[in-house]
């Protein structure tokens, strides 16, 4: 959804690029640097400090954005690059889902860690649905398998926002986290029905 939006922040990827890359520190290691506020905000999960765990999982997604823009500012674009980006997102995203287990979390039609395990598996599902189109040649060369209701960008808004609202309530971040299992799962369906026209 928002994927399909990008190109209307364009001009501030630009912007942001042009200022990172005044740093002697190349798009790569933007790439990983994106690790460390990742980690601090699963200790600050850990220990139920809502707010500051939020506040460090933007911070890690903001560097999620450095990183391909001061890739594109100076010219450094790369497969591997873009490779890495995308592996490290999906450790971000783990970090953070790791980190809500030690959460204590009322339940909800079930035990919490039931949630979130769902919630996990069909993250990774909506993104192995998207591999595995390509490796198995579904998708006409060139092209990438997309769509669903859910894609990461959303996935993690709807994270943040569920961390923070923990702040006044921790049973909000439970309402999240089983919204997120629901729709990741949807998802992933959806782009499986996707790639079933492509056969």
């Amino acid at each position: 959804m928002l994927y399909a939006a990008r190109e209307r922040f364009g001009k501030l990827s630009v912007k942001i690029g042009m200022l990172f890359s005044k740093l002697p520190i190349s798009a790569n290691q933007w790439t990983l640097l994106s690790l460390v506020p990742a980690f601090i905000a699963l200790y600050f999960l850990v220990q139920e400090q809502f707010l500051l765990a939020g506040a460090f999982f933007i911070v890690s997604s903001f560097l999620d954005l450095v990183d391909g823009s001061v890739a594109r500012v100076t010219g450094t674009v790369s497969r591997f690059g873009a490779y890495l980006d995308t592996i490290i997102d999906r450790y971000v995203e783990a970090i953070i889902v790791f980190g809500l287990l030690f959460v204590a979390l009322p339940e909800f039609f079930g035990p919490s860690y039931a949630w979130i395990f769902l919630y996990f598996f069909g993250s990774m599902m909506t993104t192995y649905a998207k591999a595995a189109a390509k490796e198995k040649r579904l998708v006409p060369e060139g092209r990438e398998l997309r769509g669903g209701i859910l894609e990461r960008a959303e996935r993690l808004i709807i994270l943040f926002i569920g961390i923070i609202l923990a702040f006044v309530n921790p049973l909000y971040l439970v309402y999240t986290v089983v919204l997120l299992a629901v729709l990741t799962n949807v998802s992933a369906m959806q782009r499986i029905l996707i790639a079933r026209k492509f056969k």
